[in-house]
């Protein structure tokens, strides 16, 4: 069943939700207090903000994308800094592929998904959804109508070289198939290696893994547990 209720938010509307839960989304173009835009934390993680332009599954820029920049909670994007400065000392960086993710953008992936394959969608299919038809990506898990990224405490990414050359982490970002859960052992060596010292990196500064996915993080306690945005990627939607 499905209520409205209102949301306790400064510059929030009315949102549909599941009766006993409830989901605030801030008004189109509204700042998020508590937000920060990575690069003011760290400029030393690379970022390639893979929503933002046409490198990614859909083939195009998403929804909600008006900048190729990290926006975080501030609490995850300073546990990334605290993550970072050990990972240098042990010759690695890191390189994110999306932060905040706004329900505007997790919407239009549920519309792609639900769309047959068209004749330019060939190449995004061999590199991110070669062993699952495109209508299957709902049902078994790869795309949801929600997502923690929404929350502003998940993060997308990757370690690297200092020369910058990402290293062997066994499947490329986005690969939706049962290779990219964490602990596969199909695997090579060198991969799974590399998949636990990401791990260990965050998990030491409090992200937790999700299995499914090796790339994708969130950090634990979330700064805002309940409640899922829809400001746009822009720094200036963190700016006072």
């Amino acid at each position: 069943m499905w209520i409205r209720v209102v949301v306790g938010l400064a510059a929030g509307v009315l949102a549909a939700v599941p009766a006993g839960g409830f989901v605030a989304v801030p008004a189109k173009g509204s700042a998020s207090a508590g937000f920060v835009a990575l690069r003011e934390v760290d400029p030393s993680i690379r970022q390639d903000m893979r929503y933002a332009g046409a490198w990614n599954f859909t083939g195009g820029v998403v929804d909600g994308y008006e900048e190729p920049v990290c926006l975080l909670a501030r609490p995850a994007a300073q546990a990334l800094r605290r993550a970072q400065r050990g990972l240098l000392r042990r010759g690695y960086a890191l390189r994110v592929y999306d932060c905040y993710r706004p329900q505007r953008a997790v919407d239009h992936f549920v519309r792609w998904a639900r769309e047959p394959d068209g004749p330019g969608d060939a190449r995004a299919k061999a590199e991110f959804y070669p062993n699952v038809e495109r209508g299957r990506l709902i049902p078994e898990g790869y795309i949801a109508e929600k997502s923690g990224h929404s929350r502003g405490s998940t993060v997308d990414l990757t370690l690297v070289e200092l020369s910058g050359r990402e290293v062997d982490m066994g499947t490329p970002f986005d690969f939706f198939d049962p290779l990219s859960h964490t602990d596969d052992p199909r695997i090579g060596a060198a991969a799974r290696a590399n998949r636990q010292v990401l791990k260990g990196a965050l998990g030491e500064q409090g992200f937790v893994n999700l299995p499914e996915e090796w790339w994708h993080f969130t950090l634990r306690p979330e700064a805002f547990p309940e409640t899922h945005f829809d400001f746009p990627v822009a720094v200036a939607a963190v700016r006072p």
